[in-house]
C-alpha cells in the first residue's frame, strides 16, 4: 500500500512544494515523487504544477480519531472501548470478527479509509473508494443468543437515519431489512454477523456502509441505483469524522440497550421511515419468490406481507431481497 503519511499534507487541496513534503517527512525529493505517483493506487489523482508543487484538487476528507470522538455524546464515549482506524483493510466486519476471536468485546469499533474486500448482504461486493465513504463495524456482546438480535438491523437503520438528520442531511427512507435509501436510490446498507453461542453468550458485529462522496467512476461498479450524502445534501459536503461521531452517538447506546428492550421501541420510528409501506412488493430468496403488499413490521422486525391467499404473513430477515412489483 502507498505511504499515506503524506496525505494530511495534501488534505486541504492547496499546493504544497515537494521540498516542504520532503522536509516534513524527512525523506528525499525523489522518495516524495515516488510516493506521490503511487497514490494513484488509492484512486487519488495528484496534480503537479512546476513552481507551485503538488495538490489533490478539492482536497481529501481524512478520518480523524480526535474529531470523531469530539462529535460523540458523553454517553457514547463512555461505551466506546476502542476506536480502531485503518488506512486500508480487507473488510471492517472481517477485522472486527477477527478481533472478537482475539478477545475484543463490547464497544470495539473498527473503521477504515478504504476496504479492498468490502461485503454487503448476500455476498455482494461493497464498493469502497479511499477516504470518500464510511465503512464502520461495531462489536457488542449479548447473553441471549440469536433471539436477542431480532429486529436489530432495522433499529440500526433508524439510528443511521437519525445521525444523518442530526448532520443536517434531508430525510432518508429505510428498506426492509437492511438498506438506507433516498428517493429509491441506495445510500447505505447494514450487515450483521454473529459469532458465539446461538442460544447463549454471543457477539454481534454491526457493519454499516454509507456512501458519503462517491466518485462517479467507482460508482459505476455498483449494480443498482445509488446516491451519496453529498448529492442528497444538495452538493454540500458533510465531514466524515463528524458523521461517524454522530453515528456512534446513536449506535452505541442502541447496542447497549437492545437486549433489554428488543426492537419494539424502534418499531414506530422504523415504520415512519419505511420506503415501501402499503406497496406491492416481491420478495426473493434464491429461486423462490413471494408477492404481496408490505404492511410494515411487527415488534420482532418481521415484515408483514399481505397476500391474497394467506392474509398477513410475517417474514423474517435473512438472505431475502425486497423490490417493488414492476
Amino acid at each position: 500500500m502507498p505511504n499515506t503519511d503524506l496525505l494530511p499534507l495534501l488534505a486541504s487541496g492547496d499546493f504544497v512544494s515537494g521540498q516542504e513534503i520532503a522536509d516534513v517527512l524527512g525523506v528525499s525529493r525523489t522518495a516524495v515523487w515516488k510516493q506521490l505517483n503511487r497514490l494513484s493506487e488509492l484512486g487519488l489523482e495528484v496534480e503537479s504544477v512546476k513552481g507551485r508543487g503538488y495538490r489533490i484538487e478539492g482536497g481529501i476528507d481524512l478520518l480523524d480519531g480526535a474529531a470523531v470522538q469530539a462529535c460523540m455524546s458523553a454517553a457514547a464515549q463512555a461505551l466506546l472501548t476502542e476506536l480502531d482506524i485503518h488506512q486500508g483493510i480487507g473488510s471492517t466486519n472481517a477485522e472486527a470478527m477477527s478481533r472478537v476471536a482475539a478477545g475484543a468485546g463490547s464497544g470495539y469499533v473498527c473503521t477504515a479509509e478504504q476496504q479492498t474486500a468490502g461485503r454487503g448482504r448476500r455476498g455482494r461486493a461493497w464498493v469502497s473508494p479511499y477516504a470518500r465513504n464510511l465503512y464502520v463495524s461495531a462489536v457488542w456482546e449479548y447473553q441471549g443468543g440469536a433471539a436477542a438480535l431480532e429486529g436489530m438491523s432495522l433499529a440500526v437503520g433508524v439510528a443511521v437515519a437519525r445521525a444523518l438528520a442530526a448532520c443536517g442531511v434531508p430525510p432518508v427512507q429505510l428498506k426492509w431489512p437492511n438498506d438506507v435509501l433516498h428517493e429509491g436510490a441506495k445510500l447505505g446498507g447494514i450487515l450483521l454477523e454473529m459469532t458465539g453461542d446461538a442460544a447463549g453468550v454471543c457477539q454481534v458485529v454491526v457493519g454499516i456502509g454509507l456512501n458519503v462522496d462517491m466518485p462517479a467512476q467507482q460508482g459505476g461498479d455498483i449494480d443498482q441505483a445509488w446516491t451519496d450524502v453529498r448529492h442528497v445534501n444538495g452538493g454540500d459536503p458533510v465531514s466524515r469524522s463528524q458523521l461517524l461521531g454522530v453515528l456512534l452517538s446513536e449506535l452505541l447506546p442502541l447496542l447497549a440497550g437492545f437486549e433489554a428492550t428488543g426492537f419494539a421501541p424502534w418499531r414506530e420510528a422504523w415504520q415512519g421511515l419505511d420506503a415501501y409501506t402499503d406497496t406491492e412488493v416481491v420478495l426473493s430468496s434464491g429461486e423462490q419468490q413471494m408477492a404481496g403488499v408490505a404492511r410494515g413490521v411487527d415488534d420482532r422486525g418481521a415484515l408483514q406481507l399481505e397476500t391474497a391467499t394467506a392474509g398477513i404473513k410475517p417474514v423474517f430477515g435473512g438472505e431475502i431481497s425486497l423490490r417493488p412489483q414492476a
